[in-house]
């Protein structure tokens, strides 16, 4: 029996959700990566740019490993939920290239330095902004595995995709017709509960 190994448990279900996020992209127009699929605006793309900032914060800024990488969004005051879309001029492969090199950054933040080391971080109010490497990585595999949901969703209501990746679609086995019977068995479970409340 080996030894549990802390960093690559935790490096494992941060690549998953990582993986899993990037997948959802695939097979898909500019268009429809950008498009707005929620009244608050959830895009795939946005989701993509917001979770490399988020790792480029959490697991480089507040470790003092800034990673030199430009982030104009952060800078302009004006311009509200800047990490959460993408411009015209922000391309596909400009938003996953640098998740590329967020994941690449963070990783290197986890492997040099103990999971018990303490950081700041800059967004957060002062004497309340200290937090552990261990916390931080937790934080981002949640907030990453969050964001793959939200994508999961996106994509299903998009074009009928669902699962983790192109070899696991983590769904019961079921025909379309299987599918439809089942999502009417809910709605009338739903419309049955409503009438007693």
């Amino acid at each position: 029996m080996t030894s549990p190994d802390p960093k690559a448990d935790l490096h494992h279900y941060l690549q998953s959700a990582r993986d899993a996020l990037l997948w959802k992209l695939d097979g898909l127009s500019e268009y429809d990566v950008r498009r707005p699929f929620t009244p608050t605006g959830t895009n795939l793309l946005g989701l993509v740019k917001h979770v490399a900032t988020v790792e480029l914060g959490y697991l480089g800024d507040t470790f003092g490993r800034p990673s030199d990488e430009p982030l104009p969004w952060l800078e302009h005051v004006s311009e509200t939920n800047g990490d959460m879309w993408a411009t015209a001029d922000e391309t596909r492969e400009f938003v996953v290239g640098l998740y590329h090199r967020a994941w690449a950054h963070a990783d290197a933040t986890i492997d040099a330095l103990p999971l018990d080391t303490t950081g700041r971080v800059p967004w957060w109010p002062a004497g309340k902004d200290e937090l552990t490497l261990h916390h931080a990585v937790v934080r981002v595999i949640a907030d990453t595995h969050r964001h793959a949901g939200h994508a999961d969703i996106i994509r299903e209501l998009m074009d009928g995709a669902v699962g983790m990746n192109e070899n696991n679609d983590s769904m019961m086995p079921g025909d379309s017709s299987w599918w439809e019977d089942y999502r009417a068995r809910l709605e009338q479970a739903a419309r049955d509960a409503s009438k007693d409340g």
